[in-house]
């Protein structure tokens, strides 16, 4: 099977598989760059552009941190990896991931827009405002992510209400991506929210406002997945994970590592201070959280708006901001790893090219 190209508003991705935003530090110049570069979506996570070459675009740093939103998703951080990323893949298109849950949403969302990204893609809550923030940029693409068809349905309506636009393609993830679940824990486990039946009802929703089109998120791996989810009416994939895996992916090798290491009991799914579960690797960081005794909480960054100032933080046991930037700088001790349930079957690592050759030809 061939694979035809992946069209969002005004771009063309020559292999329909966008590569999904990780952060903090996971996906940003390099492994988008160069995903973009070999026809792929690279997509750059918004999250902790504050840490992005040692911190030198924060703020003010307290704690060795990034001071507050304004620091955490610094501007000047967020331009330069664009710039960067760019200096790979040229003028194929790019994409920024920036989740809606985000304390100064409207502001990194403005941020990337004058930075020149083409697509925006915005989970983690329902992005009804979205385009409100794009405006005066027509060209910019907008992508929400959704877990069920009546997602769709709700930013639809108010979209076209609103600002008569609706979304240049949708993502539907199910709950074995890495990373916050659109799920309770206990719907994470449910038949009828498995990515395999969430996708069908979303691409007949997408059809009624226009044909709009969809991308299968969550558990894809191999070019028989792909496969599988174009059958059922998508018209790409999004996968994060099986990107961790390769050369160029800007995590640390110890990041790399945790997951080339890891088994398949070992990925679970976690409280997190976004108030969604997470899913990610059992680590010390997990034993120490589990008894209470993690790191200290400080909330420096503000980093989201439901951990209401790290009152969350201190219901689940750990500052989400500092423990993802610690997996980014490689400290296996109190380092928060993000992965999707198939993580466990990372066991090398190849460069972003071969593995994008292997989905498309299936080796």
């Amino acid at each position: 099977m061939s694979f035809n190209k992946l069209k969002i508003g005004k771009y063309e991705i020559s292999k329909p598989i966008v590569q999904g935003g990780m952060g903090v530090g996971i996906s940003w110049d390099q492994l988008a760059g160069n995903v973009s570069k070999e026809g792929g979506l690279g997509v750059i996570s918004a999250v902790g552009t504050g840490y992005y070459e040692d911190k030198k675009y924060a703020n003010k740093l307290v704690s060795g941190k990034p001071l507050d939103a304004l620091g955490f998703y610094s501007k000047e951080g967020f331009n330069a990896i664009i710039k960067n990323a760019r200096k790979v893949c040229a003028d194929k298109p790019l994409a920024a991931n920036i989740l809606y849950a985000i304390n100064d949403y409207g502001r990194v969302v403005k941020d990337a827009c004058e930075s020149g990204i083409d697509i925006i893609i915005t989970g983690a809550g329902l992005p009804t405002n979205m385009p409100e923030f794009t405006q005066g940029y027509p060209d910019v693409a907008l992508v929400p992510i959704v877990s069920s068809a009546k997602a769709l349905k709700i930013i639809c309506k108010r979209w076209k209400k609103r600002y008569n636009r609706i979304p240049d393609a949708v993502v539907v993830e199910g709950p074995k991506s890495g990373g916050h679940q659109g799920f309770t824990y206990e719907q994470c486990k449910l038949p009828e929210n498995q990515l395999e039946n969430i996708v069908a009802p979303v691409v007949e929703e997408a059809a009624a406002w226009g044909d709009i089109p969809v991308i299968a998120a969550g558990g894809v791996w191999d070019k028989k997945d792909i496969e599988d989810m174009m059958s059922l009416g998508a018209r790409g994939v999004q996968m994060g994970t099986r990107f961790i895996g390769t050369h160029e992916c800007d995590a640390h090798e110890n990041f790399k590592q945790v997951l080339i290491n890891a088994k398949k009991e070992d990925i679970v799914l976690m409280s997190s201070p976004v108030g969604y579960p997470a899913q990610g690797v059992r680590t010390n960081l997990t034993e120490l959280v589990e008894k209470r005794e993690g790191p200290a909480i400080k909330c420096i960054s503000n980093c989201v708006a439901p951990c209401n100032r790290g009152k969350e933080a201190k219901v689940v046991g750990f500052c989400i901001a500092d423990r993802l930037s610690d997996a980014y700088e490689g400290n296996l001790e109190t380092g928060l790893f993000f992965s999707g349930t198939n993580g466990y079957k990372l066991d090398k690592l190849i460069s972003v090219k071969e593995l994008m050759d292997n989905l498309i030809q299936g080796e």
